[in-house]
């Protein structure tokens, strides 16, 4: 038997032009745990994937609260954490304010790629140059000496290793991001010989069921709404 699946993809609206997922999407909040509890029995929804980035730390939490008050089943899709390898040279820091201490002492000429809501961390940083990649334009505070660079993923290894020998890069700083393989800017990174400073995730909430990918995901759903079907 077939079931119809309808697909609500959430987007919390931080990029100009994101890339839309097939099916139904939303953009913006929905006013903390409360509203999207509200919104999960108003539409009723069957099963809630949390599918947010490692470093969406509210939202995490706030779906483990809202998916508990609708009672609404919810799993977590995380990927895996990125893991240091023979040649990686990586300083595992706890927030983006210590990978900024961190860099002092690494080197001068920095590729940060943690995303543009971050750059207050480094903005009192007046020796180091940064080039800064995000997708959208960054705003103040921003550190004084730093050329931005607007690209969008997924990048390349010969790409990130051109990136880095074009800019004369000396430190990387990065989000543990995760993924099945390494990210091709560690690769290019270790490489190079250059130290990567790579930001810790945050906590998540406990209890949650998770996922490592969309297949994982995918299997998931099918035997929650297996469970379902009559006889």
């Amino acid at each position: 038997m077939h079931t119809q699946v309808r697909v609500t993809s959430s987007l919390a609206g931080r990029v100009a032009q994101p890339v839309l997922p097939p099916g139904q999407v939303r953009i913006g909040g929905f006013g903390g745990p409360e509203g999207l509890a509200r919104w999960l029995r108003e539409h009723r929804v069957d099963a809630v994937v949390d599918a947010t980035h490692p470093f969406a730390e509210a939202m995490s939490f706030n779906a483990a609260r809202a998916a508990a008050d609708a009672d609404v089943p919810l799993l977590a899709l995380r990927r895996p954490s990125w893991t240091a390898g023979p040649g990686d040279d990586w300083r595992s820091v706890g927030s983006l304010a210590e990978a900024a201490r961190a860099l002092p002492a690494l080197g001068e000429r920095v590729f940060l790629t943690t995303g543009r809501m971050g750059l207050a961390a480094f903005a009192h940083l007046h020796t180091q140059w940064f080039l800064v990649r995000s997708v959208d334009a960054p705003r103040p505070p921003c550190p004084p000496r730093m050329e931005v660079l607007l690209d969008r993923g997924p990048f390349t290894p010969d790409g990130e290793r051109e990136l880095l020998r074009r800019h004369r890069i000396e430190v990387l700083v990065t989000k543990d991001s995760g993924g099945a393989a390494t990210a091709p800017k560690l690769a290019a990174a270790r490489e190079a010989g250059i130290p990567a400073v790579v930001v810790r995730r945050p906590p998540v909430p406990q209890g949650v069921p998770t996922a490592a990918d969309s297949p994982g995901a995918a299997a998931w759903l099918r035997q929650l709404f297996a469970s379902r079907l009559p006889g």
